[in-house]
Parts: structure tokens; sequence; C-alpha cells
């Protein structure tokens, strides 16, 4: 938890100082925690990846993709097929002696061995392409939903600062009315005092349900993304060194970006199968060959009338099958020509895909710039609040400063600790965001973050 440095209240009458109490700060967020069991960050991960719907989907599809890429690979297998039949007849002729009855059946094992058929082993190679496209599209929902966690997460402890940064800043504004309401009891102030003071306490009062209210909306947020109720994150605590920059260059980030990134990697898979997709209509224009094997079995009453009855027949034969189209009406070469447009089209959109990760990737790398800038001048900003607060409380107990400086001073100090920890949140956010725009961001790499937060 931020540290909070003590609020000096000034009495001019007795001259005496008070401070803002540990307990009551301590009290804060002991209300805030409630009964719940704080996680960290890497245990609510856990907890998202077996709840969260888009990800349990985008592993649904994998598995659909997978079992799909099985499917092309039998089209290079050999197929085998039993069918049979068995029919009852009635027989009328103007020849009376053939009306009859009778019945046949047949029974028939066939095998087919594709020997020579291109565009099959094309489809089993576009099968594992696609297969490589869907393995980086849950990749690209993993990483999502990683940065989605730990935006809910922190998002709960800022605003769990929020309030109680609201809620020290209401005791000390308390503190000050009754100071300015003592003061204007024994003479030593004008009414105005009072009413400032009381002014910024009905502010600080409306904050405070604006707060609490930010909070329970927060917390519902992450308990909706892990499938918990009363999820408490572990706290951050102060003073921390946050993780910079590894590598602090941001072309070493892009060239990552371009090679690494699940959506280049998908576009690459998309353009292997658009050409391996022209391949395969080219080759539906060549000749395809098999090798065929079959045996029948048939029953069925005998045709020559010297032999009575029905006959046994089994047929055993084994052989190849050469087809060639010779013309389809022009179906095939327009099919060629289609697979070529496909092709170019996956190819810009590779280019595409590479451009856009390379902006979001120069983006995000300036941003955790960015934050970090912003935490070391809030650090300084935090200092000079907190020596001009005290100024003000010692000007406004000689009697150079009013009571509107001291309660200026104290919104200053209480705003700039919140932005602070905000700030602090954002570099941890934005350091994964980084990772996520690069394409290289995995479960482990919360650990570091993980290691920073301390149980409550």
């Amino acid at each position: 938890m931020p540290k909070l440095a003590p609020s000096l209240v000034p009495h001019r009458p007795a001259a005496r100082i008070l401070r803002l109490p540990a307990a009551l700060l301590l009290g804060t967020l002991a209300g805030v925690a409630g009964v719940a069991h704080a996680q960290s960050l890497q245990s609510l991960l856990e907890a998202a990846q077996s709840y969260d719907a888009a990800y349990l989907a985008a592993k649904a599809q994998f598995e659909a993709n997978r079992a799909k890429a099985e499917q092309a690979r039998a089209r290079v297998l050999p197929s085998v097929g039993l069918s049979a039949e068995a029919f009852v007849n009635r027989r009328d002729s103007s020849a009376s002696v053939l009306d009859d009855t009778f019945n046949n059946q047949t029974v028939r094992l066939a095998a087919t061995q594709p020997l020579y058929r291109p565009g099959n082993q094309l489809e089993v190679e576009q099968a594992q392409r696609s297969l490589q496209a869907a393995e980086a599209q849950l990749q690209s929902v993993e990483q999502d939903l990683i940065v989605r966690l730990s935006q809910a997460y922190f998002d709960v402890l800022g605003a769990e600062d929020t309030l109680t940064f609201v809620r020290a800043q209401k005791a000390a504004v308390e503190q000050q009315l009754a100071a300015a309401q003592r003061n204007f009891e024994v003479g030593t102030a004008t009414i105005t005092d009072t009413r400032e003071a009381q002014a910024r306490f009905d502010l600080v009062v409306a904050q405070e349900i604006a707060a609490e209210n930010d909070l329970r909306v927060k917390k519902l947020a992450l308990d909706q993304l892990v499938g918990r109720s009363g999820t408490q994150p572990w706290r951050l605590p102060t003073p921390v060194t946050l993780p910079t920059l590894a590598p602090n260059d941001v072309n070493a980030w892009v060239q990552r970006a371009a090679a690494e990134h699940p959506s280049v990697r998908a576009a690459q898979a998309a353009l292997d199968v658009a050409r391996l997709e022209v391949r395969k209509a080219e080759a539906a224009k060549g000749p395809t060959l098999d090798a065929v094997a079959q045996y029948q079995f048939a029953r069925a009453p005998s045709s020559v009338a010297a032999i009575p009855g029905y006959l046994r027949n089994q047929t055993a034969s084994i052989g190849v099958q050469f087809n060639l189209p010779l013309y389809s009406g022009g179906a095939l070469d327009n099919r060629v020509k289609e697979t070529v447009a496909l092709e170019d089209k996956a190819r810009n959109d590779v280019e595409g895909a590479v451009r856009g990760v390379s902006q979001a990737t120069r983006a995000a790398f300036f941003g955790v710039q960015s934050g970090l800038g912003q935490v070391r001048a809030l650090e300084a900003a935090e200092a000079s609040s907190q020596s001009a607060l005290e100024a003000n409380q010692l000007g406004y107990q000689v009697g150079v400063r009013i009571n509107i400086d001291v309660l200026n001073a104290q919104s200053q100090l209480y705003q700039t600790k919140a932005q602070l920890a905000k700030a602090r949140y954002d570099v941890l956010v934005g350091n994964l965001r980084l990772r996520q725009a690069a394409g290289v961001l995995k479960p482990e790499d919360l650990q570091p973050i993980n290691a920073l937060l301390q149980a409550r």
C-alpha cells in the first residue's frame, strides 16, 4: 500500500499538530478487503483460463482444426468399403414358364489406394498450415486474456487506492473543519473558513460515494472474468522498483513483432494455404491414378435353362484406375485464376498484419517509456505536495495562510498519491501490453509482476 504522509492540521489557539492515525488507513483497507481471501495474479489467471468463454471457445476451435487436419490426411490413405444388397424380385413374362418370384444377394468388399493424386497431398499440407493459423489464433486469445485479467486486477487495486486516499482526505478535511469551527467560536477566524471547510468536506463525501461505487464495479468485473465471487488481489507495496524495458530499443521489439506476432504468423499461414490452393487448382487439370481391389460374392437365379436353381458367383479383381478431365466448360481454368487472385490478397494481408503490429508495438513501447517517466515525475510531485501541505499548515498556524490554502494543499497531495498509484499500475500493465503487441506474451511473464505483489 502506498505510504501516506501524515496530515498536519494546525489549530492556532492550541498550536497543536493533528496527525492522521495509521489505524485509520489500516481500517480503511480492512473495510475494502472484507473477509475475502486475497489471490495472486497468477492464481487468478489459472481460474480465468478455466472460465473465460472467449478463451474456451478458442481452445475448442483449435481442437476442431486439429481434427480437420486429420481428415485431410485421410485423403492420401487407403479407403476400404463393404456393401451388401438383397432384393426380392417378381417377374411376369409372356412366356408363362418364366413367371416366378426370386431373390438375389450381393456382398462387395472394395479398397482404393491413391497412387497419383497431387491434389490430395496438397490438401494435407493446407490442413497443416491451417492448424498453424489456428494455433496462432489460440495464442492471440490467450495473450488477450492475460492482458484483460491484469487490467481488471490492477483496476481493482487502483480503485481501492482511490477510495483509501479519498477517505484519508475526508478525515483530514473533517479535522480542518473542526479546527475552523473552534477558531470561529473563539473569534480567531471568520465564518468563511468554516464554510470553505464544510464545502470541501461535502465534496469529499461525494467523491467517497463515487469511489465506493467504482470499486464495487471493478470488483464485479474481475469476479466475472475469473468466475469467482469476492476476489481480492494482492497489493503492490511501496516503495517498489518497477521493471524497466528490456531491451530498451523500439526497433528490437518491432523486429520481434514482425517475426513472432500471432496475427502475422496466422496471415503467413493463410498465404501458404493460398499458394497451395493455386497448385491444387492447377493439379485438378491433370490426371489421377488409383489402385483398386474388389471382391464380390453374388447369389442369383440361373439364367441358363440347363442349370436350374440359384448360382453363386465369387469375383476378385485388382487393377488401376486412370482419370483425366478433358473439358469442363472452362471451370478449371477460371478456378486457377480465382486462386491466383486470392493468393495476391493473402500476400497483402501479410503485409498489412506486419504494418499493424509494428505500429502497435511502437505505440506500446513509447507508452511504457512515458509511464515510467510519469512515475518518476509523480514521485517528485508527491514529495513536493507533502512539503507544500506542511508549509501551508505552518503558514496557517502563524497567520500568513488561510484555511482554503490548507484545503487545496491537502486535495493536491491526495490526488497526486492516487495518480502515482495508478501510474505504477499502468506501467505494469503497459509492459504486458508491449509483449502482447510484439506477440511474445506468455503466462510465465506474469511471474516478475507477481513477485512484486504482496499478500494482504
